[in-house]
């Protein structure tokens, strides 16, 4: 069986720990999916720690990237994505997830941008 290469250099590591009690390894797992998607190329590793008490932490190396308890429940994805970004690739563009317009955003938008005309 081949062994996956290593990268040579130094990647981030991101661990996602959750509670076993609270049967939380879904939710994480679909997180690290999120994330492996996105990042495949700038993580060196995602990984699963269980954990007990209601623990729900997302860190990055030594910077916690949430904290259930601190943030107040769970990361949506593009959240998640963003936080994680700005600290492995400030100047990478995520795409959609950095575009909040739809098209009542644009109409909205485009409202607010014309000019009023005069009475």
């Amino acid at each position: 069986m081949e062994e996956t290469p290593r990268p040579t250099a130094r990647m981030p590591r991101v661990a996602i720990t959750y509670c076993t009690q609270c049967q939380w390894l879904l939710r994480a797992a679909w997180m690290a999916q999120e994330l492996l998607s996105t990042f495949r190329d700038d993580l060196g590793e995602v990984a699963l720690v269980p954990g007990s008490g209601g623990v729900f932490t997302i860190t990055c190396g030594p910077e916690t990237i949430w904290d259930r308890t601190v943030d107040g429940g769970f990361p949506d994805a593009r959240l998640l994505k963003q936080r994680i970004r700005d600290l492995i690739a400030p100047t990478r563009d995520l795409g959609h997830i950095d575009r909040r317009e739809g098209p009542a955003a644009r109409q909205r938008g485009a409202s607010e941008e014309a000019p009023e005309s005069a009475p």
